[in-house]
């Protein structure tokens, strides 16, 4: 099952959400949601999960983020393929979840890049923004459209790097507030289809965002290159990485990264399998060294017509199996693979579940009871 929500005709709308019905497909160690013993250690760091999709508020499923000391960072998307009339609407629904959450989520907004050609598209994108954190919200996500989907009227890819996006990136900064930036996708998207890929499902069943089908689209490189001159041209902008900011396969890529950018951080957000699949001490110490700039997050979701309920214990489920591959030393199973647990040190794992998201997005506890 995903990690992020019910596998439903609903779920369909989160194919922008990256993986979503893959992550954590095979990994046959943890098959129900976790009890409140399995979490204690986890709740006790009053947990962020700094990438979710909600958008349902409900009694049951708030139960569940009381009961796990849960805080959210609410993520919408400018996807002109989803199931809301516009992104507004998306908004709107988002920012209902966050007030109903009662202190345990806050917002992560964006702007439509789409008419990005048009006479006072940043002005206006600055505009929406400045409104929208003036009513709390705490980031703004920027999407794997910019750099995979988006071309001018000459047919060229516009990359994040763009100028016509340089005032907004300047904006997010004067209000200090954090870009949430998923910006191409993990190296299997290129690449021939591979059935021990922890991608291969998603992109069966999504072939449009499947760039081996589609070689005339800019490659991987091209779009982190565009990543990086963003990180460079911005030093004052606070850039979080979606999704190990598409480096999954090789730690080292972050570490350089790491290294070149203060300004930069990664979440976990459907990419933990890529962890828990790579040299184990490789990645331990990767994480102990650079404690200060991974963020936990998981990419769940849950949509209007979900069950909460199901919902609930799926992202419980995924909060166990995440916190036993983090903090214990115990054995998994992923696609056929043994997998041993990191047993991070405390203080790392306060870091990655909690300090970090502080740090990395100032305000997200805002409000918190």
């Amino acid at each position: 099952m995903a990690i992020s929500g019910i596998v439903s005709a609903g779920l369909l709308f989160f194919a922008w959400n990256s993986l979503v019905t893959m992550a954590g497909a095979g990994l046959e160690s943890v098959e129900q949601p976790g009890s409140m013993g399995d979490l204690e250690g986890f709740a006790a760091l009053e947990p962020v999960d700094t990438h979710t999709h909600a958008f349902h508020n409900n009694a049951t499923f708030l139960a569940m983020m009381r009961r796990l000391h849960l805080h959210v960072l609410d993520i919408v998307v400018a996807d002109d393929h989803n199931i809301f009339r516009s992104l507004q609407s998306e908004i709107d629904s988002a920012r209902e979840f966050v007030q109903g959450s009662k202190g345990h989520a806050t917002l992560c907004t964006t702007f439509n890049p789409f008419p990005f050609e048009k006479p006072g598209f940043a002005s206006q994108a600055i505009e929406q923004l400045n409104d929208d954190f003036a009513r709390g919200a705490v980031a703004v996500k920027i999407w794997k459209n910019i750099g995979m989907e988006l071309k001018n009227a000459d047919g060229k890819y516009i990359m994040p790097d763009d100028p016509i996006f340089e005032p907004i990136y300047r904006d997010i900064a004067a209000h200090g507030k954090t870009l949430i930036a998923h910006l191409a996708e993990p190296s299997s998207c290129w690449q021939a289809p591979n059935p021990d890929s922890p991608d291969y499902d998603y992109y069966k069943e999504n072939p449009e965002w499947y760039m081996y089908l589609h070689p005339d689209h800019p490659s991987k490189d091209r779009i982190l290159a565009a990543r990086d001159h963003l990180l460079a041209e911005n030093p004052k902008l606070r850039v979080v990485g979606a999704h190990l900011g598409s480096m999954e396969t090789d730690v080292d890529e972050i570490a350089r990264d790491f290294d070149r950018f203060p300004n930069f951080a990664v979440d976990t957000a459907a990419r933990m399998e890529y962890l828990m699949i790579a040299p184990r001490e490789k990645v331990r110490q990767f994480l102990i060294k650079y404690q200060d700039r991974v963020l936990y997050g998981t990419d769940s979701g849950l949509l209007v017509e979900e069950s909460p309920a199901d919902a609930a214990k799926e992202w419980q489920r995924t909060y166990t199996r995440d916190w036993k591959f983090f903090s214990t030393d115990e054995q998994m199973k992923y696609h056929r693979r043994h997998i041993t647990g990191l047993k991070l040190p405390d203080s790392v794992l306060k870091k990655i579940y909690h300090d970090n998201a502080v740090r990395w997005i100032p305000g997200i506890l805002a409000g918190t009871n």
